[in-house]
């Protein structure tokens, strides 16, 4: 039995706007004069936390108060699990998703151990999504069924229809972490595009502690799909379908332009147009006399932007808009003491920006001596695009500046720094005074790129991985880009390179390494990274595997990478990594326990410690890495650089 052990968050979601309407676009199979659905909604900060090992069985247990010492276990069998999903209850979920496994992959069982879960059941903030999630993950990582994120969302999602409740696609938002996305419904389709936030938003949601029968609303509310005869009928696919859509998109601005006025002026107007549009078709359970009574309560409206129910509606679940911080702590003090409500905070951030970078050069250059004798390899001449003839890491560093890099770290040997102040050093007057206009004009650049550079001393060469740990302070727990120091970039875009791979970091949070096709005859040369595709044009990857160095048979055994145009492909790591502190935590943990590779500290042993943990992803940038480090490959740079387009 294997002794591997997996550690995963799933947190509950919030929608923010948008609720019926995931559902509701289902009837566009009969109707297609239905709207697509769409709604906004977010990962909370309260979840399922959980310990997963192999079994023969499929359990899952906990001591947590909530679950009262209960537990679930069954044989690896369908029929048995899809009994069991269809009896209701918490543990049914689990059981429908694991069904679902069973039918569609060749598994083993799970252990499953929920070691806290610090998200209200019953709640409207899915607690039935979030563990269906949770279950989805551990049989996707521990059996590597190489799935992304909408891959685990859908088996939720089906794992949860064979459940008595067949809640809606967008409860599966959890996969994607405490973030806000806008989902669209399109009848049996769905499309999930993450927002990107400027401003931090503060927002408060509490149970009611009213009365809600969920099966009850959407019963009455489904009445009305797929072809609406009465105006009631009428009003409610206007409101869940043009109506929505207008409102979504009005939303969405706003959350991404962090104005969160008008982020809770849109809520009140969700809200009552909810109230006049749809409520009339369930009048008893969406009446919701609890809600309304704290929406008009005036001490909130002080503290808030706005406030709206949750979820299906109805005495569930109510959120709020704090103005700020402080307002946000005051108001889960008030609607404790007035309410004995328990507020629960999501505070909405801006994805962390790269604005450092690393570059190790602290390589004696042995493969290409004997010039490194007198001069490091990253100073070896290029002749750029622009005519000028360069330093290799001069290159490098531009290309940074370009990409919105603010400060710069070399990572170097003690002796080495003297090259470097003498390079970034003022040339003297009467040197500036036989250069042109315009090369002074760049020599200003080369100064102002040189008061952006940290030296960080390795004394000891223990590896690469050891070499970017020394710039940990200098990170200060930030998003930082990694280079070699040994290749340069061309990109076949506007944006650098660099560039490329940052904005896939901000739009994913995750680690990522970029990537390159080597042929499968070449593979054992290089680190290579397989996974599942996360976006359609294919060159973002959620990485489940990664091998240093691999043989051939083995990398054709289980590290091909499918793609729709090529067929199968091999992807390695190549020279441009964004690291988040994550990283860095791994590679502290690797040299206080001396876990070495080849006797060396190693980025990739750290990777792939993050990778089990949180995920990481590969991305394939648009345009070409030049290699400097060996005689060949410097021969063909200079031969091929500064003339391809």
């Amino acid at each position: 039995m294997s002794s591997r052990q997996l550690k995963l968050f799933v947190p509950g979601r919030l929608c923010l706007f948008g609720e019926h309407s995931d559902w509701a676009s289902l009837h566009r199979v009969m109707n297609a004069q239905i709207v697509p659905g769409h709604a906004i909604v977010t990962g909370v900060e309260q979840g399922i936390y959980a310990t997963v090992t192999e079994s023969d069985k499929f359990i899952v247990e906990s001591e947590i108060e909530s679950f009262k010492s209960a537990s679930f276990e069954c044989e690896m069998d369908s029929a048995k699990l899809r009994q069991a999903a269809q009896e209701g209850g918490f543990f049914s979920y689990v059981a429908g998703v694991a069904s679902y496994v069973i039918d569609h992959y060749r598994v083993k069982g799970l252990r499953i151990h929920i070691d806290e879960m610090d998200l209200p059941i019953k709640s409207g903030l899915s607690s039935s999504a979030a563990i269906c999630v949770l279950v989805a993950r551990a049989f996707n990582e521990m059996y590597e069924l190489q799935l992304n994120t909408m891959g685990e969302m859908n088996i939720a999602f089906y794992g949860e229809q064979r459940t008595p409740s067949r809640c809606g696609r967008l409860d599966q938002a959890c996969a994607y972490g405490v973030s806000p996305v806008l989902m669209t419904f399109d009848g049996n389709e769905v499309f999930v595009d993450k927002l990107k936030l400027k401003e931090q938003l503060y927002w408060v949601f509490a149970e009611l502690h009213g009365t809600k029968d969920t099966v009850k609303i959407l019963s009455d509310l489904n009445k009305c799909y797929p072809f609406a005869e009465t105006e009631i009928e009428k009003n409610v696919q206007q409101a869940l379908g043009v109506d929505n859509e207008k409102l979504i998109n009005e939303a969405k601005a706003a959350i991404e332009a962090g104005d969160s006025k008008e982020v809770g002026r849109l809520m009140v107007e969700a809200q009552a147009h909810f109230d006049k549009m749809v409520a009339p078709a369930s009048p008893v359970e969406l009446k919701a006399p609890v809600l309304h009574s704290i929406l008009a309560d005036e001490k909130i409206k002080e503290l808030t932007y706005g406030a709206k129910g949750v979820g299906s509606q109805g005495d569930g679940s109510i959120q709020f808009l704090a103005k700020d911080d402080n307002t946000q702590e005051e108001l889960i003090k008030y609607i404790k003491e007035k309410y004995d409500m328990e507020g629960f905070k999501l505070t909405l951030k801006p994805g962390k920006k790269v604005k450092k970078a690393i570059i190790p050069v602290a390589g004696f250059g042995t493969r290409l001596y004997p010039e490194t004798r007198s001069i490091k390899k990253e100073f070896f001449p290029i002749i750029d695009k622009d005519g000028y003839v360069k330093p290799v890491i001069l290159c490098l560093l531009e290309q940074l500046e370009d990409s919105g890099i603010e400060e710069i770290c070399l990572v170097i040997g003690e002796e080495e720094q003297k090259q470097y102040d003498e390079f970034f050093s003022p040339l003297s007057q009467e040197h500036i005074s036989k250069l042109s206009e315009e090369k002074r004009e760049y020599e200003e650049k080369i100064l102002r790129i040189g008061k952006k550079i940290t030296y960080v001393y390795q004394k000891e060469r223990k590896g690469f991985g050891h070499a970017v740990y020394q710039c940990r302070e200098f990170t200060n727990n930030e998003p930082v880009l990694l280079l070699l120091g040994d290749m340069i970039y061309q990109s076949y875009e506007d944006k650098t390179c660099s560039r490329q791979l940052i904005d896939a970091y901000e739009e994913t949070g995750k680690t990522m390494v970029s990537m390159q096709a080597v042929p499968l005859e070449n593979v054992s040369s290089y680190g290579i990274l397989a996974g599942t595709w996360e976006n359609e044009s294919e060159n973002l990857l959620k990485v489940t595997s990664m091998v240093e160095k691999p043989n051939v048979a083995d990398a054709k055994d289980s590290l091909k990478v499918k793609t729709r145009k090529d067929g199968d492909k091999y992807f390695c790591a190549y020279g441009q990594y964004v690291l988040t502190p994550e990283v860095f935590e791994a590679l502290e943990y690797n040299i206080e326990n001396n876990i070495t590779t080849k006797g060396e500290i190693q980025l990739t042993d750290a990777l792939d410690s993050v990778r089990e943990t949180y995920g990481i992803r590969g991305f394939v940038f648009n345009g070409k890495v030049y290699d400097v480090g060996t005689a060949d490959n410097y021969r063909e740079t200079l031969n091929t650089f500064c003339r391809e387009d």
